[in-house]
């Protein structure tokens, strides 16, 4: 197996967990519109607010950020300053870059192991209303600081190889 191949794999298999972790937050906020559109029927219609909707809107709420958020970083698509990268080099831009995905991928690191240790601090204790376990309140900030190492490192190690690349294969885009 060559090193593009697997490197096209690797790609193929981070963008699959990518479209996963977009999908389960999609299907999230179907979940939450619908949650909040029963609350409502609920309040007007029948004069009886189901109380559970809030405590689980804060469990759709949170998926849907922290899974969201590490989806952005795989796609490139937070927040970012480009003023000074236009005035530097490309081999200083590639420096930069590796470095804040090294930055990003210490925090997905910190974010999944604190969050492993919330989610077993809170487990023995339920959240009011549904009966299930607290720390599955940080269940899916977890799996976010997981998947923010994982596309960080890869990214790290695909910026690392452009940045020792010879000026042909990088005139040739790339490849």
């Amino acid at each position: 197996m060559t090193a593009s191949i697997r490197a096209s794999f690797v790609k193929r298999f981070l963008d699959a967990l990518a479209f996963l972790a977009m999908t389960i937050s999609g299907l999230c906020m179907i979940v939450l519109v619908m949650s909040f559109g029963l609350l409502v029927y609920g309040r007007y219609v029948l004069n009886n607010t189901p109380t559970w909707v809030e405590q689980m809107a804060m469990l759709l709420i949170i998926t849907i950020t922290f899974l969201g958020a590490a989806v952005g970083i795989h796609e490139r698509t937070h927040l970012s300053v480009d003023m000074v990268s236009l005035l530097l080099p490309e081999k200083v831009n590639r420096v930069i870059d590796i470095l804040i995905d090294t930055s990003l991928a210490g925090f997905g690191a910190a974010m999944l192991y604190y969050c492993h240790e919330l989610m077993t601090f809170g487990w023995y204790r339920l959240i009011p209303l549904l009966g299930i376990p607290d720390g599955l309140r940080y269940a899916p900030v977890m799996v976010a600081g997981g998947l923010i190492f994982v596309f960080s490192l890869y990214r790290i190690l695909v910026g690392i190889q452009k940045l020792f690349a010879k000026q042909s294969v990088v005139a040739n885009g790339g490849q």
